[in-house]
């Protein structure tokens, strides 16, 4: 299961992406409803976990405006607020789920579960390959491959190359790949970003194959077919 949290409170983020994870399950963290909404439409999620109450798009707003672009990936509200009419008010609002906080972890975890096998997502077979040149994704088998060859990617480098081909020919920053792999608001200026992008350069670019990865001075990286 890959699932989307959505949550302002950075420990309560981070304790539920980490429990996830340790259940074998792949998670990303937005910290507001705007920010999860941007996710929502660029990825592919089996579950969407949301906190009620957030800055600039509260919970209720997030659903309503991710229902109105026809996507029905389940979505399960986490909230402190736990009156019978706050309950109604969110799943009418087109939530599958609410969960008052606080909460035990196995009682999401269940929950979770049973949303993202009870509704879905219909796909074509070939929505899970990610190709540019080339270079092919399968994020179902999370396998890389340029050509004929495989590549092998740990699961740091396949989250940073997934990121960059479904981004083809956008500069993505650091402070971009910082949030969206590590989850976390780092200083963009630490070298941890090269370091990785060095290593995946390596991985992808050799073979007499055209490079892919390319530096943007003073902005950061891009992914594209250059002549």
């Amino acid at each position: 299961m890959k699932a989307l949290i959505i949550e302002d409170i950075t420990d309560q983020a981070e304790f539920i992406s980490q429990s996830l994870n340790a259940a074998g399950h792949q998670t990303d963290i937005a910290t507001d409803g705007q920010e999860g909404l941007l996710c929502a439409l660029q990825t592919e999620y089996d579950l969407i976990i949301t906190d009620r109450m957030m800055p600039r798009m509260d919970g209720l707003q997030f659903i309503k405006a991710l229902r109105a672009t026809g996507n029905t990936t389940p979505v399960m509200i986490v909230s402190a607020l736990d009156s019978v009419d706050e309950r109604v008010r969110g799943l009418r609002s087109g939530g599958d789920d609410y969960l008052v906080k606080p909460f035990a972890f196995s009682e999401l975890l269940a929950r979770a579960e049973i949303l993202a096998r009870r509704t879905p997502i219909q796909k074509d077979d070939s929505d899970h390959l990610r190709q540019l040149d080339t270079l092919t994704l399968d994020l179902l088998s999370r396998k890389a491959s340029r050509g004929d060859e495989a590549i092998e990617l740990n699961n740091r480098e396949f989250q940073i190359l997934e990121y960059f081909i479904s981004n083809p020919g956008r500069v993505i920053t650091r402070a971009m790949l910082l949030e969206r792999v590590w989850n976390h608001h780092f200083d963009p200026q630490t070298n941890v970003i090269d370091v990785h992008i060095s290593r995946l350069r390596k991985k992808v670019d050799l073979g007499g194959h055209k490079p892919l990865l390319h530096t943007v001075r003073g902005a950061g990286y891009i992914m594209e077919v250059r002549p």
